[in-house]
């Protein structure tokens, strides 16, 4: 989650390092350029088979082994043309440079080889090290929880990352079907630790607590707690929030209860017209209670019929831009989906949200996807709905 009060124009630091680290791939090209300068100018008497034999060598430290076969390979090409123009073949110094610059190209390349196949076997097994984090902090949502079907969805902004500070949750319970959503403000092992402890009180916490706001409460409690240890980073405690919302589903009322701590809300679509569930009392995220002035209100309730599907969502997904900097629409997008199961639901919505922000996401994004079943035979009424009347049960 990106913090509220850093301007949108600012340009990251993930930015600055990539633009820096292509900068630096263009350094043994540039200066080969400007040893064939030398060789083509009045200043041709310096001697830059020294300087050229090295390229290949630096082009290893930023390039793989095709970015370091080609600055070998122009390397080489300066130095047979202007070799050729200055009709300097026969002397020793000619060969001895050519020889040294095949050697130093040769070992450039096996270098560059090794350590991109050395970094490809660590970045697999970070990732499969992520891929088992997220298994046990965010498991699958089962397709079937009392009264509704779900399904959820993770999506990670950064390429190869499976885990961030966004975090959902859904567990049939005495009380009905509890879910939460939440995003942790910030990254990286803070961002995880923060979720870990706020999914953590809400497992316990929903099977005890009848109440959804108890059940927040708890949240906001473990996350104090976790901020409270020794060693976490100042700035995380004095700045770090989490956006949660808890949602309640009962078997026998058609309706969903909202306890919402400064998230967007949820969006439900009712016979193909999506609206979103705005609180009629806002509150403030997980840890910023000081801005609480009163008692906590109850839980809110709205109508969620058989039929109607229920999307939580993190910002991620609302905030993804486009080209021209214009947000995605989200209802729009759930009106347009003709998907027959949540799980389907979602992957219908996915492509649309990469196409929106041209395959890339500013930040982290989870959505978590239920629908009502038939109250009669817990059927979906769109499998209904798809059949003939003849065959209608």
């Amino acid at each position: 989650m990106r913090s509220p009060f850093r301007s949108l124009l600012r340009p990251g630091g993930a930015g600055h390092s990539r633009i820096l680290f292509r900068l630096a791939q263009c350094v043994p090209f540039a200066i080969i350029l400007l040893g064939l300068g030398i060789e083509l100018s009045p200043a041709h008497f310096l001697y830059t088979g020294p300087l050229l034999t090295a390229m290949p060598a630096l082009a290893a430290l930023t390039m793989g082994p095709k970015g370091t076969l080609s600055a070998a390979a122009g390397a080489l090409a300066v130095s047979v043309t202007t070799t050729t123009l200055h009709d300097a073949w026969g002397g020793m110094q000619s060969y001895s440079n050519l020889l040294g610059l095949l050697v130093v190209s040769v070992a450039s390349v096996m270098t560059s080889n090794a350590v991109r196949r050395r970094r490809q076997t660590e970045l697999d097994q970070v990732r499969r090290i992520a891929a088992a984090a997220q298994e046990v902090l965010l498991p699958p949502v089962p397709a079937r929880l009392g009264p509704v079907l779900a399904a959820g969805m993770y999506l990670a902004a950064e390429a190869g990352a499976q885990i961030g500070g966004d975090l959902y949750e859904a567990v049939q319970t005495r009380y009905g079907v509890r879910m939460i959503v939440g995003d942790v403000r910030g990254k990286g092992l803070p961002a995880v630790r923060a979720a870990a402890a706020v999914l953590g009180a809400f497992r316990e916490s929903v099977h005890y607590d009848d109440d959804p706001t108890e059940v927040m409460n708890h949240c906001a409690s473990a996350l104090q707690r976790q901020r409270a240890m020794p060693g976490v980073d100042p700035e995380v405690q004095m700045e770090g929030f989490v956006t949660v919302l808890v949602a309640q589903l009962s078997a026998d009322r058609p309706e969903v209860q909202l306890v919402n701590r400064g998230h967007p809300p949820p969006l439900v679509l009712h016979h193909g017209k999506a609206h979103a569930l705005m609180p009629t009392t806002p509150l403030p995220p997980l840890g910023l209670e000081d801005l609480i002035t009163g008692p906590l209100p109850e839980a809110e309730s709205y109508p969620f019929a058989p039929g109607d599907r229920l999307l939580l969502h993190t910002d991620g997904v609302i905030e993804a831009r486009n080209r021209d900097n214009d947000f995605f629409n989200l209802p729009k997008a759930m009106e347009a989906v003709n998907a027959v199961t949540p799980q389907e639901f979602l992957e219908e919505l996915h492509p649309a949200l990469l196409q929106h922000s041209q395959g890339h996401l500013a930040d982290d994004a989870a959505m978590l996807l239920v629908e009502r079943l038939d109250e009669e035979d817990g059927t979906p009424l769109r499998q209904c709905e798809g059949k003939p009347l003849g065959q209608q049960d």
